[in-house]
């Protein structure tokens, strides 16, 4: 980079015959810079870099390699959210939209465009309802890549990722679930052949069953007395954290809440007794089919099951209840505590018991 700057300045104090120009001359002539230079100095706008990635991924010329890398670094540039709302304000969702239902796409092309869609709506709630407003469904665009007949195992962890951007602290988007048939698909994907998309599913889930945290007054977490005052150390005459613009925090509770839809939408379509076998009899996993059992997956299982019978409002038929209390009773019994406190363990218990 310094050798680009050297570079410009002595060439734009040289004349044509590369003689260096007198100082009188310098100022009567202005001084002018390659655009490829300024540049490489100052570097390109993010909104052009992003332009110039979605149009070599649509580029029919371009190879597969050059779409993929292309949607990669729009990915990275999405990181940020300014840009990942840019999106919509560039007109590029349409786009990226038809690059993930064409028939031409590759699974490759699409497990990056759903990596894509994730990043761009995480936690950002005008980029998701930018999405969910697109034509023709776009959350059944999404779910129809979880299918194992339709898509590789890598596009089918793209796709809960995606799913998961959308629906966390949206209650718009959990509800339109129901619409798009996305509980019964969330249901398949608690067997899918490859682990590593249960998981995900069972955190999503998990996740959705939380309760709304309300939105922080800016007062500091923990009793007066506990707070740390002195140079350095966020104090009474500190600011309160600035608030994004474009966050949950300044959303109403009714709007991000998910725990009440979700909980229904558990019982009422038979997904908390799969969770229950998922986690006492779960199916073979890996290659070959010859893996059992899976303690990530166990983890987040029994998490999911405290979250949804204490605090959720949850519901279990009698005879599962029993087999899920049998059971952790039993691997209690063991040493295990699924990376929960004791007195947690002992709430769900109870839950059980009742």
């Amino acid at each position: 980079m310094q050798s680009l700057l050297r570079w410009s300045i002595e060439n734009s104090q040289s004349g044509q015959d590369g003689a260096p120009q007198s100082e009188q001359q310098q100022s009567q002539q202005p001084r002018q810079f390659d655009s490829e230079i300024i540049d490489a100095i100052m570097g390109r706008p993010d909104s052009e870099l992003m332009k110039e990635a979605l149009e070599k991924a649509m580029n029919e010329q371009s190879s597969e390699d050059t779409k993929l890398q292309a949607l990669d670094d729009f990915e990275m540039l999405i990181e940020q959210i300014d840009n990942a709302n840019n999106i919509e304000k560039m007109g590029m969702w349409p786009t990226i939209q038809s690059l993930l239902s064409s028939d031409e796409s590759s699974d490759a092309i699409r497990a990056a465009v759903l990596w894509i869609i994730g990043t761009a709506v995480q936690n950002n709630p005008a980029a998701q309802n930018a999405y969910l407003s697109l034509p023709e469904s776009p959350l059944s665009s999404i779910l129809s890549r979880l299918s194992p007949n339709e898509s590789s195992s890598e596009t089918r962890s793209k796709a809960v990722y995606a799913l998961s951007g959308l629906l966390k602290h949206n209650a718009l988007a959990v509800k339109l679930l129901e619409d798009s048939g996305g509980w019964k698909i969330l249901k398949a994907a608690l067997e899918d052949p490859d682990i590593t998309v249960r998981r995900k599913a069972v955190f999503l889930l998990g996740s959705l069953l939380l309760p709304s945290a309300q939105p922080s007054s800016g007062s500091t977490s923990g009793p007066p007395s506990t707070r740390l005052h002195g140079p350095g150390v966020p104090g009474a005459n500190t600011p309160a954290p600035r608030e994004h613009p474009n966050s949950h925090a300044g959303m109403t509770a009714e709007s991000t809440a998910t725990s009440a839809v979700t909980s229904s939408a558990l019982q009422e379509h038979g997904i908390s007794g799969d969770l229950v076998q998922a986690l006492v009899n779960p199916l073979p996993h890996g290659k070959d089919g010859d893996q059992e059992g899976d303690e990530d997956l166990e983890e987040k299982l029994v998490r999911l099951f405290f979250t949804y019978m204490t605090s959720a409002g949850g519901h279990l038929r009698q005879g599962d209840k029993e087999t899920l209390l049998k059971w952790i009773q039993d691997r209690r019994r063991k040493g295990e505590n699924w990376d929960l406190q004791p007195q947690e363990v002992d709430d769900l218990q109870k839950s059980l018991s009742s």
